[in-house]
């Protein structure tokens, strides 16, 4: 098959013609790559919001009401997206959220913040949950393990460097690594979780080791924010505003609002994303059929030789199609491996800078993906070709033979 494509008139006038077929190759793989790295990356943000509602599973989330007024808590990352940080409220307040008319369900968590010395293993956001309680990091944690948490055992988020049966350290007690989950594609990745008496041990340890900004985060005093399941038969906008009337310190929020936030900015990075991909698709587009034009009108004479040896129109129809779908398949290929290597190289990078939900596709995927890019870049260049040769059959071959 190689050889008879090597063999045939369109590949040697590919290979013939250096830097016009480079020039189209080019072109054909730069459409090929904005296709697919921008389908890819609408794709990923797509799918980190939904692991993130997945995730979240709580109707209302109830925090600290000074967590919202204070500039340095970025309240909607830490609870949705897991960054580092803390507040606390009593526990008393905790009880009488749990105790209103309309909740089915509260359960509490508490946030520790490691810090970067010889203390801790690495700076990371350390949630507890009540394993009695907890209905939104149980379900996800079973996924990966198959039995309630021991003392001392953690369950470490899919980005964090530590392994089942490793051994880190907090505030100078080792805790066991138990599992690790799954990714979310948010900062959750690098977060450990635990239960409530591992958090009591290292938060003692580090008031002992004067390390804890807040001296009275006891855990069996505080906890950090109280998630709520709505009793049916009651609305999630009426038992929210109830805990916000009749609870004090306490600011209640709709987890559904809370990710409205998010879930915006998520919308206008991909419409940007998609309309940036769009543009560059159509412009590539745009020059290849021009290109293919120019082309072809520098070689009328070529053509006009063809059909004088008793070529038909179609005959050259067909070399001019071959031609286009070889060098736009020469371009796909590279196109295609050049986006699956920024996607992977750069994702982190991109997750960063975006600071957003992302969370790229499994491989089947993006593979699947990879193979519809090709053939988009092929069509597209055979579309070009389609113009080219229907504008050099009929009149202009004649016209063109007349003038040898």
């Amino acid at each position: 098959m190689i050889k008879k494509i090597r063999a045939s008139l369109p590949y040697k006038n590919i290979v013939n013609r250096p830097a016009r077929s480079i020039a189209l190759v080019v072109l054909c793989a730069i459409l090929t790559c904005a296709f697919f790295y921008g389908t890819m990356m609408v794709q990923s943000l797509n799918r980190g919001l939904a692991s993130l509602r997945n995730r979240m599973g709580a109707d209302i989330m109830v925090v600290p009401f000074e967590a919202t007024t204070k500039s340095d808590i970025d309240l909607e990352n830490i609870i949705l997206l897991g960054n580092m940080g803390y507040f606390y409220m009593d526990t008393d307040t905790a009880d009488k959220i749990a105790a209103r008319e309309g909740v089915s369900v509260a359960s509490t968590q508490y946030y520790l913040s490691t810090v970067s010395s010889g203390c801790c293993s690495v700076p990371v956001q350390i949630i507890g949950f009540d394993p009695e309680t907890d209905f939104t990091v149980t379900p996800w944690i079973k996924k990966s393990y198959g039995r309630d948490l021991r003392e001392m055992e953690v369950v470490v988020g899919h980005k964090l460097n530590a392994f089942v049966g490793d051994t880190l350290t907090f505030y100078g007690q080792n805790v066991t690594v138990a599992a690790k989950l799954e990714e979310t594609g948010t900062d959750l990745d690098t977060a450990v979780y635990c239960n409530q008496l591992t958090i009591r041990r290292l938060t003692q340890a580090s008031i002992d080791l004067r390390l804890n900004h807040e001296r009275i985060a006891d855990p069996e005093r505080v906890v950090s924010c109280v998630l709520v399941n709505v009793r049916e038969g009651y609305s999630v906008d009426e038992v929210c505003n109830d805990i916000n009337i009749h609870v004090r310190g306490v600011k209640a929020f709709r987890t559904a609002g809370l990710m409205e936030g998010i879930a915006s900015s998520l919308r206008g990075a991909a419409r940007v994303i998609a309309i940036m991909a769009v543009a560059v698709w159509l412009v590539c587009l745009s020059v290849l059929v021009i290109a293919f034009s120019m082309s072809v009108r520098e070689r009328k004479k070529e053509f006009a030789l063809l059909r004088a040896i008793g070529a038909s129109q179609k005959k050259v129809s067909r070399i001019i199609l071959q031609e286009s779908a070889l060098i736009s398949f020469f371009g796909a290929l590279p196109g295609v491996g050049t986006g699956v290597l920024i996607l992977f190289l750069f994702a982190g990078l991109v997750e960063e800078m975006l600071s957003l939900p992302f969370l790229l596709p499994p491989v089947w995927q993006i593979l699947g993906m990879a193979l519809l890019a090709v053939c988009a870049g092929v069509m597209c260049s055979v579309f070009a070709g389609v113009r080219t040769a229907r504008k050099t059959a009929g009149a202009e071959a004649g016209e063109s033979l007349r003038e040898l």
